[in-house]
């Protein structure tokens, strides 16, 4: 009864997970109309909100405290485009020839997973990093995803600039929509709510304050007397009153139109979009499993993937500070296997992102339990910038 508890409790403490699995079971009890749905561009739009609902939530602040970490930002981009595709062909291997191996090779050439910035917060990191590398990561996939995979795979026809332009499309569009309309909800530099004029307090009952009505001076012998200004005469008939450049008024307009997107109450709404949209892809993907004997090896090349990125994650913290060795190790191990779904169904069709479901609970299973086994062995640091090394 002990285990079940647990469990129970574990789902509860981590929705993403609970969600993923249920998901998960209902891809694979109801597969037709789901896979109807995944040929006719549903992993696409589905990908495309999830982006679009994860950008909305990345904060201007967190971009800028990231770009004062570019060293370790710059080296775990370099390993995404560089060491990760290599390990992801090698792992590949492993599986057999055919639409899985195809699949197994789109996980590394993923950019990291997005719901490695709420573990990495979850473990007492530097979220801000690990937004800065999902941004970087995402921007790079769609840059090189395309000729890598190709390079890869080795598939007569083959087309990179097809899969460019449906990831500039699913992803970086609603990418680069998401942040600006974020950026434009956030209140101006040195802006400061108004605040009601205080009114001076009461006298004292009984006491009563007299002072003397002051008159003012009269002016002396051979001065003028002040006038009052005048005001300002009516502009002559014909002439147009000036008013503000239509870029300023539409600044002031776009501004208090999205302002109600910084709220907390609009941050939790996209992110249950974001995880509703994950879950709606699980199970879009996991409509395309069919199981057999080549699956086991599919596994198996995934987890060792995943423990090979964990140790390159490892690596590339192992002389930064705790907060941002965590966002390193958690980034770099957990890729975003919704992306890599899209470009899997657009590089070699729906079956090819098969394996992408078994590796999305593998992933999400990972990313949660090395979360907590980093905030139990360490305190969550108190807010402030975090010291890098020299």
């Amino acid at each position: 009864m002990r285990p079940a508890a647990n469990l129970r409790a574990l789902l509860a403490r981590y929705p993403e997970l609970a969600a993923v699995l249920a998901a998960a079971v209902i891809g694979l009890s109801v597969q037709r109309p789901l896979a109807w749905l995944a040929a006719r561009q549903g992993i696409n739009v589905l990908l495309a909100v999830l982006v679009f609902a994860t950008a909305l939530t990345i904060e201007p602040a967190a971009l800028r405290r990231a770009a004062a970490a570019w060293r370790p930002v710059l080296a775990a981009l370099a390993v995404s485009v560089t060491v990760l595709p290599a390990l992801a062909w090698a792992a590949a291997r492993i599986a057999p020839a055919g639409p899985l191996r195809d699949g197994v090779l789109t996980v590394g050439l993923a950019p990291c997973e997005i719901a490695s910035v709420a573990t990495t917060a979850m473990a007492g990191g530097e979220a801000a990093i690990a937004a800065g590398l999902l941004i970087g990561s995402t921007v790079a996939a769609v840059a090189v995803a395309g000729p890598l995979l190709a390079l890869e795979a080795g598939h007569a026809g083959f087309s990179p600039g097809g899969v460019i332009g449906n990831l500039a499309l699913v992803v970086a569009l609603p990418l680069a929509v998401g942040l600006a309309l974020r950026a434009a909800a956030e209140p101006p530099d040195g802006a400061r709510e108004d605040r009601p004029l205080r009114t001076p307090a009461p006298p004292p009952d009984g006491a009563r304050e007299d002072r003397p009505l002051r008159t003012p001076a009269p002016p002396p012998d051979g001065a003028r007397e002040e006038r009052p200004l005048r005001a300002p005469a009516d502009p002559p008939a014909g002439v147009r009153e000036e008013r503000p450049p239509a870029r300023i008024a539409w600044r002031a307009w776009l501004s208090a139109t999205v302002r109600p997107l910084a709220t907390p109450r609009a941050q939790r709404a996209a992110s249950h979009v974001a995880l509703a949209a994950v879950a709606a892809l699980v199970a879009l993907i996991a409509a395309e499993v069919h199981f057999s004997a080549g699956y086991a090896a599919v596994a198996a090349a995934l987890v060792v993937f995943l423990l090979c990125s964990a140790v390159i994650g490892r690596l590339l913290g192992l002389r930064s500070p705790r907060p941002v060795a965590a966002a390193l190790l958690l980034t770099t191990s957990m890729r975003d296997f919704a992306i890599a779904a899209g470009l899997a169904t657009a590089a070699f069709g729906p079956p090819a992102a098969a394996p992408l479901g078994l590796y999305g609970i593998l992933v999400l299973v990972w990313g949660t339990a090395a979360a907590g086994t980093l905030r139990r062995g360490h305190p969550r640091p108190p807010p402030g910038p975090i010291p890098l090394p020299e």
